[in-house]
């Protein structure tokens, strides 16, 4: 069985050493920063699994992006990039999730401390890349993945769909729209059509 790099924001971390294989950091950097804009790559932070399979810094960034390596237990292949403020918030996420809790109850812990200003979480537009492709996609010697999809998300806390004028519910196909409205997490989302 192949140790193989999965998006980290809500799903648990699971290390690598069940297989008793470890992706190279090379390979969890060069793949990570994928999900980033071009010209954020070489700055960016990136966390990945050292060979205990504990999340590390990978390597230290510049630029206020931080990117997470493919989680290894998580099916199929997805690496994400966010701002540097989004940090304690996502990182509680994963938390929460390697202790066994289930999406609804993180959402549900992270509202609670955000709202009771325990768990900090930017107050102005933040943005997250996620890329997505199938397991065994990456390709480390052209630094390239077979069929990605790159989504994007824009938190705008407390955002309506009055207040930005956009749909509430997925309209058409890669049209922008606001998810989880007047909620400290309300975000834009933006699903270009897959190919």
């Amino acid at each position: 069985m192949r140790c193989i790099v999965g998006l980290l924001v809500f799903f648990s971390l699971s290390p690598c050493a069940a297989t008793g294989q470890v992706v190279p950091i090379a390979d969890q950097i060069g793949s990570a920063v994928l999900a980033a804009p071009g010209a954020s790559r070489a700055d960016a932070t990136v966390l990945g699994f050292n060979a205990s399979g504990d999340m590390v810094t990978l390597r230290a960034g510049t630029n206020g992006l931080i990117c997470l390596a493919d989680d290894p237990e998580a099916p199929g292949f997805g690496v994400a990039c966010y701002h540097e403020d989004m940090d304690p918030y996502m990182a509680r996420g994963r938390e929460l999730r390697a202790e066994g809790k289930e999406r609804q109850e993180v959402a549900e812990i992270r509202t609670d401390e955000v709202e009771a200003s325990t768990l900090p979480f930017p107050m102005r537009p933040t943005t997250l890349y996620v890329l997505t492709a199938e397991a065994g996609s990456y390709d480390p010697n052209a630094g390239t993945v077979k069929n990605p999809y790159l989504r994007f998300v824009i938190y705008v806390p407390y955002a309506t769909g009055e207040s930005t004028g956009l749909p509430t519910l997925p309209v058409e196909p890669g049209e922008p729209w606001l998810m989880a409205e007047g909620e400290h997490n309300a975000h834009i989302m933006i699903s270009p059509p897959r190919e």
